[in-house]
């Protein structure tokens, strides 16, 4: 892939993320990101996403964590306009 389209996309994601939840930080963009594509995943094979769950309760459990952060900063952030 090119350079231009990484920083393109990247751009991207920092945008739907400070849309999203408010704010833009490394962190918070990392976990938009595994929260999106976690979602897909679950969504459009969730065979997969359960088979997953199933292999590695801990990460599951830390899933569960990201999605619940995202949500919460979701809140705050439409509570806030």
């Amino acid at each position: 892939m090119e350079q231009k389209f990484i920083e393109q996309f990247d751009g991207l994601l920092e945008k739907y993320t400070d849309l999203l939840v408010g704010q833009h930080t490394p962190d918070t963009i990392k976990k938009v990101e595994m929260w999106a594509l976690y979602t897909h995943i679950a969504k459009s094979m969730p065979a997969l996403a359960k088979h997953w769950n199933e292999m590695y309760p801990d990460a599951k459990e830390e899933m569960k964590k990201v999605i619940a952060e995202i949500k919460q900063l979701n809140e705050e952030h439409r509570s806030s306009k």
